[in-house]
C-alpha cells in the first residue's frame, strides 16, 4: 500500500519551492477538463514510456491522483517498479484538492495562465482579427509571424503567416524586419511596432476569415548582422530579468548532485540544429515549445534547469521567460562536454510475451488492440485492429467475445508490452504483445488500414479549440471566455509562484 499526502501538505511544496512531480493518471481528456495547477497528464497505461523523461531523479518525489476511476493504487506500483522510490497518492484525488485549491481546464496551463498575467501587467499591444485583416490586406510592410508551435501553424494559419516559434522570434525577426516600420519584439529591443491578434487564431475563426492550411513557409536563418544585433538585445533583456549564467565546471557539479537534485539539462535550438550535434546528456526541447508547454518536459516542480544554445540568444530568451515562470533556471555559457548524467530507468519487456510480425503473419489466429492515442489510429493501424482504452483495457477486452489469443500493439510496442502483466492477471486469455508495435509492422513492408472499430471510448485526446477547423463556435468562444479569467484564478488558487518584470 503506497503511502498518501493531503492536498494541503502537496500545496505546500509548491508555495516554499520544495520538489514534487504531481502525475494525473487518467487519461488525457478528462485531465483537460480538471487538474491542478502543476498536474502532469501521465495515463496510467503509459507511465513506463512517458514517466522517465518527465522525472528523470529516481528519489524524486511523486504524487499520484485521479477522480476516483480506481487508477492510483495500479500507477504506485507501476512507477514503485520502475525503481521510484518516493511514491504517494493524493489523498481524497482531484475532488479533494478541489476543495482546497483551484482546477484548471485545457492542457499547458502553467505556461497559457503565465501568457494572460503577461498580457494584463505589461499590456500587450492587440487589434481584433477584422482590423489585423485589413491591415494585412492594405499594407505591404507588415510581417505576420505565427508564434505557436509549426504543427500548429501548418494546421491553419491567417493569410501571410511565417512559422517562427516564439523562442526563435528573436533570434530571427531581425532579417526578416529589417525596416523599423514594420514589426516590433518588445522585450527584444527591436524598434518596429508590434501588434498581436486578439484572440489569436481563434478570434480570426469566429469573425468567419478565411484561414491557409498546410503552409510550411518559416522565417530564414538570420545573418551575422542580425545575429549580432539579436545577441546585444537578448543579452541586455536577460540581463534585466536576472537570468543566472553558468559555467560547464558548475554544470559538471550539478551532475554530480542529480540523485539529490531533480536536474533538466535542455538544448533549446532547432530540431535539427540538435540532431546535428549536442552537448552530451541534454535533450531537444526548442525554446518556443518549452515555454509554450513547460509541462511537456519538466515534470518535478522547484527542480533545476540548465538551457543550452551556440548563439547566446535563444536560451538567454527562453531562461527569462522559465524564471519569471517561477523555475530555478540557468543559461550554459559554452559548449558542455562533460560526464553525462544517470540514466532514467527502462521497462522490463515480460518475458515469453512478444510476438514478431512474422509470428503473428504465421499464426493468423490473434485479435489485434492497438494502445496507441486515437489520433494515430485513426491515422493508420493494423488491418482489423480495434482501438483500446489503456487505463480501461481489462475491463474492455473482459467484453471481448471469444477464447482465442489476444495481440496488443502501441506505435513503438513500449506501451503494449508494459500493459500485458495487467491484462494477463485479470483476462484468462493468452496475451501478447508486438515487437516494435505497429512500425515495425509498417517497416516490414505492409500496410495500414483506416477503417476504425472502437473498443473503448476515445477519450484520450483533448481536442483543443484552437487547433483544426471544425471546432465548435461555442466551444472557441468558451475557450477564449476561460483564457480571460485565468488572471483571477491565478491570484485565488495562489501557488504559482509567477513574477512579471517590468
Amino acid at each position: 500500500m503506497a503511502k498518501t499526502i493531503s492536498p494541503q501538505e502537496l500545496r505546500r511544496h509548491w508555495l516554499e519551492k520544495r520538489e514534487i512531480a504531481l502525475l494525473d493518471v487518467r487519461e488525457e481528456g478528462p485531465y483537460a477538463d480538471s487538474h491542478p495547477l502543476f498536474a502532469s497528464s501521465v495515463p496510467v497505461s503509459e507511465i513506463e514510456e512517458k514517466l522517465p523523461p518527465l522525472v528523470p531523479r529516481l528519489s524524486a518525489p511523486i504524487v499520484v491522483y485521479d477522480d476516483g476511476e480506481g487508477y492510483v493504487e495500479r500507477a504506485a506500483t507501476r512507477i514503485s517498479a520502475l525503481g521510484y522510490s518516493s511514491v504517494a497518492i493524493l489523498e481524497g484525488g482531484l475532488a479533494a484538492y478541489s476543495r482546497v485549491g483551484e482546477v484548471y481546464r485545457d492542457v499547458n496551463v502553467p505556461s497559457k495562465a503565465f501568457g494572460e498575467l503577461v498580457e494584463a501587467i505589461r499590456h500587450t499591444p492587440s487589434l481584433p482579427a477584422k482590423e489585423v485583416k485589413e491591415i494585412i490586406d492594405t499594407r505591404e510592410d507588415v510581417i505576420v509571424v505565427d508564434a505557436r508551435r509549426f504543427e500548429e501553424y501548418n494546421t491553419m494559419s491567417i493569410p501571410r503567416g511565417r512559422s517562427c516559434p516564439g523562442g526563435e522570434l528573436v533570434y530571427r525577426i531581425h532579417d526578416a524586419a529589417p525596416s523599423p516600420e514594420t514589426l516590433s519584439l518588445i522585450n527584444a529591443g527591436v524598434p518596429n511596432k508590434v501588434i498581436a491578434l486578439r484572440n489569436g487564431t481563434i478570434g480570426w475563426t469566429l469573425e468567419g476569415l478565411d484561414v491557409e492550411r498546410g503552409k510550411t513557409e518559416r522565417l530564414p536563418e538570420p545573418s551575422e548582422d542580425a545575429r549580432s544585433r539579436a545577441f546585444e538585445n537578448a543579452d541586455r533583456w536577460a540581463k534585466h530579468v536576472g537570468v543566472p549564467i553558468t559555467s560547464t565546471e558548475q554544470l559538471a557539479r550539478y551532475r554530480s548532485e542529480a540523485e539529490t537534485r531533480t536536474l533538466y539539462t535542455l538544448d533549446v535550438r532547432d530540431p535539427g540544429e540538435y540532431a546535428r550535434g549536442h552537448p552530451a546528456g541534454f535533450i531537444s526541447a526548442p525554446g518556443g515549445q518549452l515555454v509554450q508547454a513547460v509541462d511537456e518536459w519538466v515534470g518535478v516542480r522547484g527542480a533545476r534547469i540548465v538551457l543550452y544554445d551556440d548563439d547566446g540568444i535563444r536560451a538567454s530568451m527562453t531562461a527569462s521567460w522559465l524564471l519569471q515562470m517561477g523555475w530555478d533556471v540557468y543559461v550554459l555559457n559554452e559548449n558542455a562536454d562533460t560526464p553525462p548524467m544517470p540514466q532514467p530507468p527502462r521497462i522490463r519487456l515480460p518475458a515469453n510475451a512478444a510476438v514478431t510480425v512474422a509470428d503473428y503473419k504465421t499464426r493468423g489466429d490473434m485479435a489485434v488492440f492497438d494502445l496507441a492515442r486515437s489520433p494515430a489510429y485513426r491515422k493508420g493501424h493494423i488491418p482489423g485492429a480495434y482501438y483500446a482504452s489503456g487505463p480501461e483495457l481489462v475491463r474492455d477486452l473482459k467484453a471481448v467475445p471469444g477464447t482465442g489469443p489476444i495481440l496488443l500493439t502501441s506505435p513503438n510496442g513500449v506501451v503494449a508490452a508494459a500493459n500485458v502483466a495487467h491484462a494477463r492477471s485479470a483476462v484468462s486469455r493468452e496475451i501478447h504483445y508486438l515487437s516494435g508495435g505497429t512500425t515495425a509492422w509498417e517497416q516490414a513492408g505492409n500496410a495500414l488500414e483506416t477503417e476504425t472499430r472502437w473498443l473503448s471510448e476515445p477519450k484520450d485526446v483533448y481536442k483543443r479549440p484552437y487547433e483544426g477547423t471544425d471546432n465548435a463556435q461555442a466551444n472557441m468562444q468558451s475557450y477564449i471566455d476561460w483564457e480571460l479569467q485565468l488572471v483571477a484564478q491565478l491570484a485565488n488558487d495562489g501557488v504559482a509562484g509567477f513574477h512579471v518584470v517590468q
